[in-house]
């Protein structure tokens, strides 16, 4: 069973370059694309002059401005099917449970409208911190013309196979529906040196070394990626730093940056990591940020 593409829009110029790359990505890979709009009741005490102050009138402003979203798609992409969905629980939750029947979940990256709804840049990441699907963050003025070909689908890979397969299947998929190429990111430090064990000092030996070992821990990450999709180039890169600041080291090469998430309950709220924090922060192109299996 296929699953749609969902486009969080609110008005914001930012939700809206979030529409339009979903849009074009529902396209590339064959699917049908859900605009959502999350909204809420707004008493006139939180909104200025000149607003409506009746619920009646805020949800027919919402409707009519969803169906434009909408109709601005349809006559860029005639053949797309397009949906469009009022939810009136303008929530954190309601927004995560709409990623458990989405191929993805695109948001702007940040926006205030000015319409009175729900503001969807504002709580990207509680929505990315318990999301079922993939989140892909995008902000104002993305274009189409920043997926030319040249620029890269670039992935962050540490650990295991296992621990990255989520989000190297998410970048080889969009690269191969996008005839674009895969750099695949592995960072590493030196790490303190009570923290080898005999096995691991066994595992270095046999590499021949620290560097030689994260190659080859990413080369076997990539394998089972590579043999499903031949068809997409890929560029294997290891870098001795933090694993942030390598990833947007090469962030001028990227129309895509992939990166892995995996949640993290504190007494304080969710936590989506440092390293996908940082790179939802400083990269100017669209994040995806994929939760573990």
């Amino acid at each position: 069973m296929t699953h749609p593409i969902t486009a969080g829009v609110d008005g914001s110029e930012e939700s809206l370059a979030a529409l339009g790359w979903a849009a074009r990505e529902a396209v590339r890979r064959g699917l049908a694309l859900r605009v959502v709009h999350a909204w809420r009741f707004e008493s006139h005490e939180a909104l200025d002059a000149g607003y409506a102050k009746d619920a009646d009138t805020q949800a027919q402003w919402v409707r009519e401005g969803l169906a434009q979203a909408a109709r601005s798609v349809t006559e860029r992409h005639p053949g797309l099917d397009v949906s469009t969905d009022v939810v009136d629980d303008g929530s954190v939750d309601t927004l995560v449970a709409a990623t458990a029947d989405a191929e993805m979940l695109v948001l702007g990256s940040r926006g205030h409208a000015a319409v009175v709804g729900f503001l969807l840049g504002s709580v990207g990441q509680q929505v990315i911190a318990g999301a079922e699907s993939p989140v892909v963050l995008v902000r104002a003025g993305d274009q189409a013309s920043a997926e030319a070909a040249g620029r890269e689908i670039v992935v962050g890979q540490h650990g295991d196979a296992d621990d990255s397969a989520a989000a190297l299947r998410f970048a080889f998929e969009t690269a191969a529906a996008r005839g674009a190429t895969v750099r695949a990111v592995r960072a590493w430090t030196l790490p303190p040196l009570f923290a080898y064990s005999p096995a691991s000092l066994k595992l270095l030996d046999e590499a021949g070394g620290l560097e030689p070992y994260e190659k080859k821990s990413l080369g076997e990450a990539l394998r089972p990626w590579r043999e499903r999709f031949p068809e997409v180039p890929v560029v294997e890169h290891v870098e001795m730093g933090s694993a942030g600041q390598v990833l947007l080291s090469v962030v001028g090469r990227a129309q895509l940056m992939v990166v892995g998430r995996r949640a993290r309950r504190t007494a304080v709220g969710a936590r989506i990591g440092s390293v996908a924090h940082g790179v939802l922060h400083h990269a100017p192109c669209p994040v995806a940020v994929v939760p573990h299996v």
